[in-house]
């Protein structure tokens, strides 16, 4: 049974036993319902007394460390450890997530508490700095943080009395904090003499700003204020652990065992002492408290829960037991009973029993255990230690049978045979000794064929072969009881085995990812009847697959709950449950198997929810092997996005070329030129790799993208205005509901989302600092507040927005897997649904999470490859088009039907007020009614269908539909060609706009005497394109080759195109039919030209290094150019068809007379005086200046000059097209700089009368117009041109004064050196100069020359109680002269209409009363202040901010 399928049983967890006790605090508490909360290892507990049942919050991935209950003790706060630890917030009734605050804190969250009204939450993490946060938990938005010490925090508490008040506490300190604006200011407690400096542990607060705290050292602090009062001391024998406030004063609990309940003034009420109980033991220590009306609940360091009720305080029931500190290792179940037997490095085995759930039994050892074996006939109970002893109890009573240590490493793995004969003992000696039972336990043989320690081994049924894993992953196979291996493989084929434990072996490799080769499985069981097996491992999964699991990579389902290491697992006696014990967590769960069955009496349980990819239920993906991908889809997964270099680099680049910089500023450079241009018209659509992108605007215009470049085009007029704030290709685009506003989002190494107005082509928002790499999709909300975007990152991260906040609200990890579209819910704006590859995902916004369920398929079949999703009409109803072109028909997240739609995938879908449009690869737009039970109509998109207004040729029958949307009475189409199409309802198709489709464009000529270009690209197409107002493709060809060039003949009449394939052909521009073709090359043709006037020649220039000279007439090669080392780049004639110019790819310039081809030598002076009858070259002292800065980071890829050899207009692989003044000579020459196209502008030309430059963008597939604007005539249009990268320098530099201050360093000083040199003697350890009276032997004074008293050390001050001193006072601010004018301005204003001045210096804001002369302060801030400004609005009167230097900004608000 080769299936690679899950299993389709699964596992419930029904009990956890344990409690989080070391190095927690402050964790368990009664909830609204008399519920007991609390966690262990990564599990909230919500836990019921009076009906003894669990349930189980499963959002974290990892252990937690710190909870908190909300007020009205309905929510929970949990906090965990890890890289990117994270905060849930929970219902202990629904156990479902509320909120997820997260991307703040590392390492992990220490501690955690809620505010009086339950509206904020303060974490405190576990990094370096002890960082504190307070969230506004609801929204999961950062409110405030701030350093909170260098050492650890244990504790910390809002005031309940104050607000905006915080007390945190820890090694050596406490701080009282204040909440203003957004920042934390603390002040650390004042311990004077009133008590020693020590470690707080925990604290509470009262009225009056009384803080009450508890110590190492067992005393009680209280604090006023900041400042210590009084202790209360001997409140503990030692350290406090835990502190709990409630109506009834307040409750400690510390390491000496004892409880103590204190009224609210903090006088004693009564002592408990756990030790003294029945239940207590020497060494109880109390880690938590909480204190209910009469009831108290304790929870130990030794993970005992206990509740003590306060008129029977003598007698505290034991509610919950688990493993102390310490590994957990040895697990074993009784053959007949439904017990497991449990023994950890806390050298105590227990005893539980699965249907009561509770501890039965629990004896101690002398040692650490490590392993443990029931006997078959449940009599004995065999435990291996660490030491390499091991010992058999008594079932019944823990006696102990025997003990016997033959090994000295530790005994990892034991077992009976199902005989009950013998017991194997495998050490981690890399042996197996073999006892017989029968005869006490003695050793009957010995198996040593092993190299490594002993993990795994089981028996045979019949108990005659043995078969062992080890530390190196070999399995061996000896024959019982002598210990003698087996290596003949035909013996060993019938042996049927007792149990499977074993983590080799061919009937377990599916356990095993494909290509792993590691040892992180720590325990497999097998259950024979069931056909399924669960492993453990090192990452705290248990997973269920097949049994036998043959083929590696086998689909599993998977259970998150233990945090680390799953260190082993078995089965119950009757395959009912499953339990399994956590390494470091030292707890058991029991997992109930819920078989096939009973599954479907299930189906109606929700799916469990999952929280930043955990307990996701199912394998990564749960099917076997999954069927191939469409043949686009699967293109389109392939494409990387990535770029070598971003735009964004580019200031930094430039900052790394400073030396070259300061040359060139040095010289004098040609100044820019003074015309411009301006984009006019883009032909090209981007659909190879985008969907859903093509929208009507309110005004009945079209809105799309190409490129960088948002188009709104209106098609009455055949006319284009753009949005040009990007710089990279756009990848998606979304329109608001009311139609006027787009966001589009764009390629970047912090990719940017721009939300932009479609009348006014003007930005509204920009959004970033989230997705990286780029943003794939985007959606607006119904009420259009809020948008959600995906982005391209390894993980798809999914964000949502308030854009016009500019505000991230919550984000989430999407899916390994492409995502390609998002939705929001339209009725419930905090729902949305995400579809990608094998990717349905419903998800609903917690605070600053998302949280995702997968959409559960039942018995539906598998999870498809979904291109596109919509809401209905209902906010349960969802549907998605399919990769095999069905739509699936979802409510809630469950799959109600699929409806077959097209042939190939959907593409594309659009919810209408009553039905649906669909469109696919199959080239058919089809309308449904609202449910999708029939389909109204179809159109199919033909060539017989266009009408006769169309603005181009449609290139194939039935091409793939990308986008559809309707509105103005028809249907809006895009296609992968790069086509827009509007499809009337009754049939007729008119084409819009069209481009190039995916593949680089590299060739371009324009025709000598009329406004038309042609293009030819890697597609396979030749075009020609109209330039005249029409803006149409006048004609297309296909060819057996994608081609990288093309030109014209002098008269017009002939185009000849250069193949990929080292072939060309000539062709008639008109009907673009064949006149010639030829191959002489095998690799790229990469330009070909031909000569002026008559057209008499033809060069042809390869990438194989040399330019072949056609005679056009003769149809004969008649010379070839040799002597280029590199591939050919560009190509020039002069105007006398006798010289050709070349540039390579080594940047070489060349010269070759024509037709022969003989390589000339011509010095550059000369170049210059040759009349040339183009100019496309990039190398030369002609254009020396168009190359910047960063040359060896990008190329110049084209240039073209006008025909009245003024103005060069360039191309570069940074996308930018940019204007020279020609001759460009001296290096780094001036320029404009213009950006429209995504990187590479693989080619530039001017029109033959230069009224327009074209250019074509390599992989954006697309061909703009620009139009030539002379000086003078300049239109006020937004986004014209970026002047050149060097500016100012040399127009005049700057004034003096400016160029200090634009010197000045603002280090903080205190940080780098000392301002004043230091050296010299301090005070007190100078030797003291005799006065005047001494050296003449006068003695003042009571004291004698001579004196029997010690003589006083130095700087040992006397406490002379007798004499009065006068206390030191405070220092008070009276005066400050001084202003702050060398390097701040607008930094002096009136007040309170000019009756006082305000100004600063240094690290003081100053108030001036003209008046009376006097100042005031305002001192708060820590360092130099250099700028000021005063609020203008009637509503904030003498409101002042100032900001300072610091190495963490901030900006102080003062009244």
């Amino acid at each position: 049974m080769a299936d690679r399928s899950a299993p389709s049983c699964h596992l419930r967890l029904e009990w956890v036993y344990g409690y989080r006790g070391h190095q927690c605090r402050n964790n368990l508490y009664y909830t609204a319902a008399k519920e007991i909360v609390y966690f262990v290892a990564g599990v909230g507990v919500v836990y019921s007394p009076r009906e003894h049942r669990q349930k189980f919050y499963l959002g974290h991935q990892d252990d937690i460390i710190s909870l908190a209950l909300h007020p009205e003790r309905v929510l929970v706060a949990t906090g965990q450890v890890g890289k990117e630890p994270y905060i849930c917030v929970w219902d202990s009734y629904t156990v479902q997530t509320v909120s997820v605050l997260k991307d703040v804190h590392t390492h992990g969250i220490a501690c955690l508490a809620f505010d009086l009204d339950g509206q904020r939450l303060v974490s405190v993490g576990l990094d370096s700095k002890n960082t504190v946060c307070v969230w506004d938990w609801r929204k999961g938005k950062l409110l405030s943080m701030a350093p909170g010490h260098t050492d650890r925090i244990f504790d910390i508490s809002w005031d309940l009395y104050q607000p905006n008040k915080l007390v945190s506490c820890g090694v050596k300190h406490i701080k009282f904090w204040s909440l203003c604006g957004n920042s934390l200011t603390p002040k650390r407690g004042v311990f004077g003499k009133t008590g020693d400096l020590q470690t707080i542990l925990c604290l509470a607060c009262a009225r009056d700003e009384v803080t009450y705290s508890g110590a190492l050292n067992g005393d009680i602090y209280v604090w006023k204020g900041i400042n210590l009062v009084r202790t209360i001391q001997g409140a503990h024998a030692a350290g406090i652990f835990s502190m709990n406030a409630c109506e009834e004063g307040f409750a400690t609990g510390g390491r000496d065992g004892c409880v103590r309940l204190w009224d609210l003034n903090f006088k004693p009420i009564t002592v408990i002492d756990l030790r003294e109980t029945d239940q207590g033991y020497k060494g109880l220590s109390v880690r938590s408290v909480c204190w209910r009306g009469d009831h108290i609940l304790v929870g130990t360091q030794d993970s005992e829960i206990f509740e003590i009720v306060v008129h029977e305080r003598n007698k505290p029931f034991l509610i919950m037991q688990g493993h102390c500190e310490g590994e957990l290792w040895a697990l074993a179940v009784h053959p007949t009973k439904p017990l497991a037997m449990t023994g950890s490095d806390d050298r105590s085995v227990r005893i539980w029993s699965l249907i009561d759930h509770a501890l039965i039994a629990r004896c101690n050892m002398e040692e650490p255990i490590r392993c443990a074996a029931v006997s078959t006939d449940g009599i004995h109970l065999a435990l291996g230690m660490k030491d390499g002893s091991f010992t058999v109890l008594r079932v019944r009573d823990m006696t102990e049978v025997v003990h016997i240590k033959d090994r000295k490493e530790a005994i990892h793995e034991l077992k009976y045979s199902p005989d009950g004969n013998f017991l194997a003992v495998g050490s981690n000696d890399s042996s197996v000794d073999v006892y017989g039972v029968v005869q006490r336990y003695k050793k009957v043989g010995e198996c040593v064929g092993s190299l490594s320690f002993i993990t795994h081994m089981d028996w045979s049924s019949d108990s005659k072969y043995l078969q062992t894993n080890d530390g190196n992953g070999k399995r061996l196979f000896y024959r019982m009881p002598s210990g003698k291996e087996v290596t003949n493989k035909e013996e060993l084929k019938g042996i049927q085995w007792a149990s499977w434990t074993c983590v080799s072996g061919v009937e377990v490799n599916g356990i095993w990812p494909k290509y792993s080769d590691i040892n992180d499985i720590n325990s497999v069981d097998a259950n024979f009847i069931g056909q399924v097996m669960v492993t453990a491992d090192d990452y705290g999964i248990v997973k269920l697959f097949r049994y036998p699991c043959l083929r590696k990579g086998a689909k599993f389902k998977k259970y998150l709950g233990h945090s680390a290491h799953v260190t082993n697992v078995r089965w119950s006696h009757d395959h009912q449950w499953v339990v399994s014990i956590g390494g470091a967590d030292h707890s058991v769960f029991q997992w109930k198997f819920v078989p096939d069955r009973k599954l479907k009496d299930t189906l109606h349980i929700a799916p469990q929810e999952s929280l930043v990819d955990s307990n996701s239920d199912e394998s990564d993906s749960d099917q076997s092997d999954v069927p191939e991908l469409d043949s686009e889809i699967e293109q389109e997964t392939q494409i990387t996005y990535r770029r070598q270099v971003y735009k964004e680099d580019l200031p930094q680049l430039k900052e790394q070329c400073k030396e070259k910089r300061k040359s060139a500023a040095s010289k004098r450079r040609e100044r820019a030129p003074g015309n411009s241009i301006r984009l006019h018209f883009v032909h090209g659509y981007r659909g190879y790799d985008c969907r859903s992108n093509l929208f009507y605007t309110q005004t009945g215009e079209i809105v799309y993208h190409v490129a960088a470049v948002g188009v709104v085009y209106n098609r009455q007029q055949n006319t284009q205005r753009f949005y040009l704030g990007h710089d990279d290709d756009i990848l998606c685009l979304a329109i608001h509901p009311l139609k006027d506003y787009v966001a589009t989002g764009q390629v970047g190494r912090d990719s940017s989302i721009h939300i932009w107005d479609t009348e006014t082509i003007k930005p509204l928002s920009v959004l970033k600092g989230y997705h990286q790499y780029g943003v794939c999709a985007v959606d607006f909300s119904a009420d259009g507040k809020r948008l959600a975007s995906v982005g391209i990152d390894d993980n798809h991260t999914i964000v949502l927005w308030d854009w016009k906040k500019g505000e991230k609200l919550s984000a989430v990890r999407g899916s390994k897997d492409k995502i390609f579209v998002v939705k929001i819910n339209p009725y419930m704006p905090d729902k949305l649904i995400t579809v990608g590859i094998k990717h349905m995902k419903f998800w609903r916004r917690a605070g600053g999470g998302l949280i995702g369920r997968k959409g559960c398929i039942g018995a539906l079949g598998r999870t498809d490859t979904m291109m596109c999703a919509v809401y209905g009409w209902t906010e349960e109803m969802a549907f998605s088009g399919t990769s095999t072109g069905d739509v699936c028909i979802w409510r809630d997240v469950f799959l109600i039907k699929t409806v077959k739609a097209h042939d190939g995938p959907v593409f594309s879908m659009h919810a209408l007020e009553k039905g649906f449009v669909t469109g696919g690869k199959d080239g058919v737009v089809a309308l449904w009614d609202d449910t999708f039970e029939r389909c109204l109509k179809t159109y199919a998109i033909k060539r017989a269908a266009l009408a006769p207004g169309s603005k181009g040729l449609l290139l194939e029958d039935n091409p793939s539909i990308r986008a559809i949307s309707l509105g103005h009475g028809h249907i809006l189409v895009g296609t992968k060609n790069g086509e827009i199409l509007e499809v009337d309802k009754s049939g007729p198709i008119t084409l819009l706009v069209q481009g190039h489709m995916e593949g680089e464009v590299w060739g371009l000529a324009t025709h000598p005497h009329l406004p038309i270009c042609a293009t030819v690209s890697d597609d396979k197409t030749l075009r020609i394109w109209d330039l005249s107002p029409s803006h149409c493709m006048l004609a297309v060809r296909k060819l057996k080759k994608g081609g990288r060039c093309c030109c014209f003949s002098p008269d017009g009449k002939a185009l000849a195109v250069g193949l990929n394939d080292g072939s060309f052909l000539i062709v008639n521009a008109d009907t673009l039919e064949d006149l010639v073709s030829f191959q002489h090359r095998k690799d790229v043709i990469s330009e070909i030209r031909f000569s002026p006037g008559t057209g008499k020649y033809l060069a042809v220039a390869s990438c194989d290094n040399f330019v072949d000279i056609y005679n056009v007439m003769s149809s004969k090669r008649v010379g070839i150019c040799k002597g280029a080392s590199s591939y050919i780049t560009h190509m020039d004639w002069d105007i006398r068809g006798k010289l050709l110019q070349v540039n390579t790819g080594a940047k070489e310039q060349l010269f070759f007379e024509a037709p022969r081809g003989k390589k000339q030598t011509i010095p550059s002076l000369e170049v210059e005086k040759i009349g040339w009858a183009s100019w496309t070259s990039v190398l030369g002292s002609c254009c020396e200046g168009i190359w910047p800065i960063i040359g060896e980071v990008t190329d110049v890829t084209a240039s073209c000059l006008t025909s009245d050899s003024k103005v060069l207009a360039t191309g570069d692989d940074f996308g930018f097209v940019k204007l020279f003044r020609y001759p460009a000579k001296g290096k780094f020459g001036k320029f404009k700089r213009y950006v429209a196209h995504s990187t590479h502008v693989t080619n530039v030309r001017w029109t033959y009368d230069d009224s327009l430059l074209v250019t074509v963008g390599g992989a954006d597939t697309s061909l703009m117009l620009w139009t030539y604007e002379m000086e003078g005539h300049r239109d006020s249009r937004q986004c014209d041109s970026e002047e050149s990268d060097l500016d100012s320098e040399e127009d005049g530099g700057y004034d003096s004064d400016v160029t200090r201050e634009n010197e000045i360093n603002y280090t903080i000083k205190a940080l780098s050196t000392n301002i004043r040199p230091m050296f010299g003697i301090k005070p007190h350890l100078q030797q003291k100069e005799p006065t005047l009276d001494e050296r003449q032997g006068v003695v003042r004074g009571s004291r004698p020359p001579v004196s029997r008293a010690l003589p006083q050390p130095e700087k040992l001050q006397t406490n002379n109680v007798g004499k009065k001193k006068r206390p030191i006072e405070d220092l008070i601010l009276e005066l400050v002269f001084g202003y702050r004018g060398k390097d701040c301005r607008n930094n002096v204003h009136y007040l309170n209409d000019g009756a006082d001045v305000i100004y600063h210096t240094a690290s003081i804001g100053i108030l001036y009363n003209v008046a009376t002369g006097s100042q005031s302060f305002y001192q708060e801030h820590n360092d130099d202040i250099l700028c000021l400004t005063v609020n203008q609005h009637p509503k904030f009167i003498n409101i002042v901010a100032t900001g300072q230097l610091q190495l963490l900004l901030f900006t102080c608000g003062m009244q």
